[in-house]
């Protein structure tokens, strides 16, 4: 089964950008669905995208649509979240989750996730 490690969240002002990195390790991402989800305080986890194993791109958040972007690097075992023009309402962990059934918003269909990274919007 796969291991992720994400990485590369933090502190950004309204309108900057942040990439989180997915890293893999004990198995390569090929065959696996990749998802991001973020959770804030008091909220319930989100699904925002997901890549599915041939590649296909899918938005489930309408608020992140144009601004975040989903990629992976083959070679690194990784896979990115770029966060450009964010907002404070963006402020939460993130996650990244991975599994070999598909794509789904519902973050109980991932059986792979790493820690979480935390990501502040404020000025």
């Amino acid at each position: 089964e796969v291991q992720l490690m994400e990485s590369g969240g933090g502190l950004v002002q309204p309108g900057g950008s942040l990439r989180l990195s997915c890293a893999a390790s004990g198995s390569s991402f090929r065959g696996y669905a990749v998802g991001w989800f973020r959770q804030a305080p008091g909220k319930e986890r989100e699904g925002l995208l997901c890549m599915s194993e041939s590649d296909y791109r899918i938005y489930y958040e309408d608020s992140v649509k144009g601004r975040f972007t989903i990629s992976s690097d083959n070679a690194r075992n990784t896979v990115y979240l770029q966060m450009n023009r964010l907002k404070p309402e963006d402020t939460a962990v993130y996650y990244c989750a991975a599994d070999l059934g598909g794509c789904s918003s519902r973050w109980t269909n991932f059986h792979s996730w790493g820690q979480g990274t935390q990501v502040t919007v404020s000025s």
